[in-house]
């Protein structure tokens, strides 16, 4: 509220603090950045500590009792929120899934690996109707294990125990996933500002399921995947399987999968509905302090067992919707279907003539025998001549669909932890698949100063070195584990093909570097990062420093047969700021990118701010681009980038194209040209304070310490190996 809006029979108090989201001190400028995305690396928002180890935690953890205990939990019903049928596989099941099913392929965004469904907007979203309550009755577990369970894996280790308890031979799980302490700022879920807000507004053309605006999957805002009534509300079981296809496909899912995990997933639990949703409180993040972080609470009649109301949709799948088995296929492949409408009004499908021992029992009174329910991503399956086609299939081999749904799942919930080296546990997998990359040890035995030497006399120059590198690395984004240097990939398809790697300056390196790994012993991705430390360990020399910059080998090389190359294209850089290039000319401003891929790196502003520097003094920039190059002794690490940009001897002129010139104020003479993403470091006020830092006579040493430990982040990013 504002200063005169003083509620009746409310004393005003000074109260100079901003406490509420409502509004903050930068709504004056809504147009400028938003550096939460790269603050979120802070560790001060962490209680357990830096010293806080959670793999060390992993290896005290009791998991054959932790995994008893949710098996007891599965069928200990409690009187606050009843199991159906005496049994919470559904609810935990959906738990998971709808933890792990945010994921998307595009950025590596959403997934269960981070705890997220515990904040907004996630915990509210009506998609996630309850699941606070799954996470309230595993609460007295995840006190029990305290610091030795993260709520990450917590949740998705219920599910994959929920189907386990159904009957389903699992094929696995891993831990590792660590908890994250306040909402993913840095996730875009689309610009809607309402609930379910219609599709039209995140596709070009509705009727062309591709068009769908990137990095999204989901349909709507407020949706895991799609409309389970049919697109915009509207049934047609057609059209819901092209926007299946599409969604799960940015989930990094094919045809097969997609199919097992829908059977799969409606084969146990059931869909709520019987109520009026309109009688349900706010949601967790909106209800009032006594709801003590739960919502969705049905404010008439007793709105729970029977009575619950959580999509509108009613009803349960199968016969027997505690067991895993194949009573989804009976189901849907036994009856013909017609729509209807569930008791919240919702649209639905329902078997036409069905015979009553067919019928699934009451969640509370097993003598009452209930209609059950298909939705139009159901009956999509059905209409769809591949869906049917892949449906048939399992139909005629029960274990193969169990065995593929076993996978699918664990794909699904396991997605977004990137490489195996990652996985804890007793329960990981033996089995190497495609989609967790794939990448053998490399040697670690070899004389690397030996490897050195033989760079630097390779005749390549500082910038064919960094560049290689930098570009080999950058791919990494901690949303989900995935690109990096480790494998080498970037001499594979797609890699060595993309216009942000200059291909042709990348073959002509990588044909003077494969030889010496042939020679030495070293992995070509271990020489292409140890290239880039001869040429930054170059510049520093040129800048008056003599500087070695860490090293640990033992980077593998991955091969064509372990990698998944379509999975790699979104890995694609379509604008790296540190070199100062973009693919094309975007709606998102070149700072925007710039921000977006330093956050999926892992950086801060301020080594985001140190690494720009150091990229521009040594002249790296994309096609030899000067834009940004503001230094007369290109290749030294020196902080001239930092001092041109402060200097008030300098005045910044825009000229055509988009890009700046750096005049000289006495004579006008132009000294330099930059773009948007050199400019932003001395016009924000942000990042024009870490530009300050560096640009100070006492900190030129500092800056090229900084630079060493930034350039040695990057490199290392995905050495979970080590």
């Amino acid at each position: 509220m504002d200063g005169n809006d003083i509620p009746a029979g409310k004393c005003p108090v000074m109260h100079g603090g901003m406490t509420a989201s409502g509004k903050t001190v930068t709504d004056w400028w809504p147009n400028a950045l938003n550096f939460d995305i790269l603050h979120q690396q802070d560790i001060k928002t962490k209680p357990l500590g830096t010293d806080f180890d959670y793999r060390k935690e992993l290896e005290s953890l009791d998991v054959e009792a932790l995994k008893d205990d949710l098996r007891k939990l599965m069928t200990d019903s409690q009187e606050w929120w009843p199991a159906d049928w005496g049994s919470y596989v559904g609810m935990f099941a959906r738990v998971a899934w709808h933890a792990a099913g945010s994921y998307r392929l595009a950025d590596g965004r959403g997934g269960g690996g981070t705890g997220n469904q515990r904040f907004a907007p996630l915990n509210s979203w009506p998609d996630n109707v309850n699941t606070d309550k799954g996470r309230r009755l595993l609460w007295p577990i995840k006190k029990k294990y305290g610091n030795k369970i993260s709520w990450a894996d917590l949740m998705i280790l219920s599910g994959t125990i929920a189907y386990e308890v159904a009957g389903l031979k699992t094929f696995g799980f891993a831990f590792g996933r660590e908890d994250i302490w306040h909402p993913e700022k840095d996730t875009y879920w689309g610009d809607e500002r309402e609930w379910l807000a219609p599709s039209d507004n995140r596709y070009g053309d509705l009727t062309d399921p591709t068009s769908l605006a990137n990095p999204l999957s989901a349909v709507q805002m407020g949706l895991i995947y799609v409309n389970p009534e049919g697109v915009n509300g509207n049934p047609d079981p057609m059209r819901t399987a092209s926007m299946i296809r599409e969604t799960f496909a940015r989930m990094a899912m094919n045809d097969e999968e997609t199919a097992a995990l829908t059977a799969g997933g409606h084969t146990i639990g059931k869909s709520h509905g019987n109520g009026d949703a309109e009688n349900l409180s706010a949601d967790p993040e909106a209800a009032g302090l006594e709801a003590q972080g739960m919502g969705w609470f049905n404010t008439k009649g007793r709105g729970v067992g029977r009575d619950t109301v959580v999509s509108g949709i009613e009803g349960a799948w199968t016969t027997n919707p505690t067991k895993f088995d194949m009573g989804w296929f009976d189901m849907l492949f036994g009856y013909e279907w017609e729509l209807t409408k569930s008791p919240a009004g919702a649209n639905q499908w329902k078997p036409i003539d069905i015979k009553e021992e067919d019928m699934p029992a009451d969640v509370e009174d097993p003598s009452i025998k209930c209609m059950p329910m298909m939705t139009d991503a159901d009956m999509a399956m059905k209409v769809d001549p591949t869906y049917n086609a892949i449906c048939q299939k399992f139909i005629a081999d029960p274990d193969y669909f169990a065995d593929t749904f076993a996978r699918a799942w664990f794909k699904l919930t396991h997605r977004d932890m990137g490489p195996k080296v990652r996985y804890f546990g007793p329960d990981v997998p033996s089995e190497d698949l495609i989609w967790q990359d794939p990448v053998p040890a490399g040697s670690t035995s070899y004389d690397v100063d030996a490897v050195k030497a033989k760079i630097a006399a390779a005749g390549l120059s500082l910038t064919d070195m960094v560049n290689t590198a930098w570009d080999s690395a950058r791919t990494y984004r901690g949303s989900d584990m995935r690109g990096g240097a480790n494998g080498a990939r970037i001499r594979l398809a797609p890699q060595k093909d993309w216009a942000g790697n200059e291909p042709e300056r990348l073959a002509r390196v990588l044909s003077v570097l494969e030889p010496i790994a042939a020679e030495t012993g070293a992995s070509v991705a271990d020489v292409i990062v140890l290239a880039g430390n001869v040429g930054v360990e170059q510049a520093a020399k040129a800048a008056g420093y003599d500087v070695t910059v860490p090293f640990t080998p033992g980077r593998g090389d991955a091969t064509d047969e372990m990698t998944d190359a379509e999975s790699f294209d979104p890995l694609e850089p379509l604008a790296d700021g540190f070199r100062n290039w973009q693919k094309e000319d975007y709606v998102v401003s070149p700072e925007e990118m710039l921000l977006d891929r330093a956050q999926l790196m892992g950086l801060t502003a301020g080594e985001m701010t140190c690494l720009m520097g150091g990229m521009r003094a040594m002249g790296t920039n994309h096609g030899g681009s000067a834009h940004g190059v503001f230094t007369d002794k290109v290749g030294a690490l020196t902080p001239d980038f930092f001092t041109t940009l402060t200097d008030m001897s300098y005045s910044w002129v825009p000229v055509e194209g988009g890009t700046y010139e750096i005049r000289e104020r006495t004579t006008g003479d132009v000294k330099f040209t930059a773009t948007r993403v050199d400019l932003v470091f001395g016009s924000n006020s942000i990042l024009r304070a870490y530009a300050e830092v560096y640009a100070q006579d006492d900190n030129a040493e500092k800056f090229v310490n900084d630079f060493v430990t930034c350039w040695t982040k990057v490199m290392d990013a995905d050495r979970f190996d080590a």
